[in-house]
């Protein structure tokens, strides 16, 4: 497996993207390229430790003609080896995706997404512009036929596993339609990649009754329970998500969103005040502080953002992981696990053969 990694895109990079990607070629079985400037990622590989130096290569340093094509042949497809591709733009977090884009076609992100829409690469991962990367997708990789607006499928902890939550930013105003859409696809994803059989998908809500909700949420309930292909359990409500009692939960991507920056802050507000509490305890509490600390930092790895990585980007003919813009080295090696988990999935397939087999869906859209 071979994914395009955009060296260029994230609040960090080069420096932690490039050091995630060395993480994720020992830990997956893959391969990366890495998108960016040659200069800058060379000089954090150089310095990195338990890089293999024997399996870092650059297009074109044996001949001017040489091809990202030309490499990968010569690398045999094996994984292991960091591919750098040289690119000269970069798309900065406040531009308008299609016109950087359209000024912009050696940006990192741009040449990685267009390495996934000639097949040369199985996945793209970016942590720059989520507009960008969401934007850039959709042009190049295209929507799924029968798809009306791609949506970012992010997982939260609960006291169960994982809550898929679909959309936390993609469409900020969607529709019904969409939101059946978002149904379909992310219980899909649940089933496949995090192996949970007939999951249950709910509809956020202010409250749980059929009746309850705006005109949107009104129109979207009989919708979802028309359709055959996913186990919906009706409205539910914010509280839901860390229960656990549902596993993938549909709403609007504008509130989805809110949730998701609601559910970040909270975990590191919650984290920093158990940390002041034992600061300012007694000897006997810091005692048992210490007596609970494995417990404590098993409970930190389970609510830490950077374990799940990046969110998938459903919709699109590809597959395409969206990090947060703040990812470090450990976030995107976890999103390169998250993008070998869509591929070796088949979730692509998966998401096709659903949106055939479910008729309210269908239509002759790209």
């Amino acid at each position: 497996m071979i994914i395009a990694l955009d060296a260029m895109g994230g609040d960090h990079a080069p420096e932690q993207i490039v050091l995630g990607a060395v993480q994720a070629v020992t830990k997956y079985d893959c391969s990366i390229v890495l998108v960016g400037d040659k200069t800058q990622i060379m000089e954090v590989l150089s310095s990195a430790s338990g890089v293999n130096k024997n399996k870092i290569t650059v297009v074109g340093e044996h001949s001017a003609e040489e091809t990202i094509e030309d490499v990968i042949e010569r690398t045999g497809r094996e994984n292991g080896w960091l591919i750098v591709q040289h690119t000269t733009q970069v798309i900065e977090m406040g531009e308008h995706p299609v016109e950087a884009m359209r000024k912009k076609k050696d940006a990192s992100l741009v040449v990685a997404t267009r390495l996934v829409k000639d097949k040369i690469c199985d996945g793209v991962i970016s942590a720059g512009s989520t507009g960008g990367a969401t934007a850039i997708a959709q042009i190049l990789l295209r929507k799924i036929k029968g798809i009306d607006k791609p949506s970012i499928a992010t997982p939260l902890p609960s006291e169960h596993g994982v809550t898929l939550l679909l959309d936390s930013g993609a469409i900020v105003d969607s529709k019904p339609r969409d939101l059946t859409q978002m149904a379909l696809m992310g219980s899909i994803y649940a089933e496949y990649v995090f192996n949970i059989k007939t999951p249950r998908v709910g509809l956020l809500n202010i409250g749980e009754e059929e009746t309850k909700g705006n005109k949107k949420m009104l129109a979207t309930y009989p919708l979802l329970k028309q359709m055959t292909t996913i186990n919906f359990i009706g409205n539910v409500e914010g509280r839901d998500i860390p229960k656990g009692t549902v596993d993938v939960v549909v709403c609007d991507g504008f509130v989805g969103n809110i949730v998701l920056k609601f559910a970040e802050g909270l975990t590191k507000t919650m984290f920093a005040l158990i940390k002041d509490a034992i600061k300012n305890a007694g000897i006997l509490a810091k005692l048992g502080a210490m007596l609970m600390m494995p417990a404590l930092k098993n409970l930190a790895k389970r609510l830490d953002a950077d374990e799940y990585g990046g969110a998938p980007l459903l919709g699109v003919n590809g597959c395409c992981i969206i990090c947060h813009g703040s990812s470090n080295a450990k976030s995107i090696c976890s999103a390169v696990g998250v993008a070998n988990g869509y591929v070796k999935n088949n979730v692509l397939a998966h998401i096709k053969e659903s949106l055939e087999k479910e008729e309210m869906l269908k239509n002759d859209s790209e």
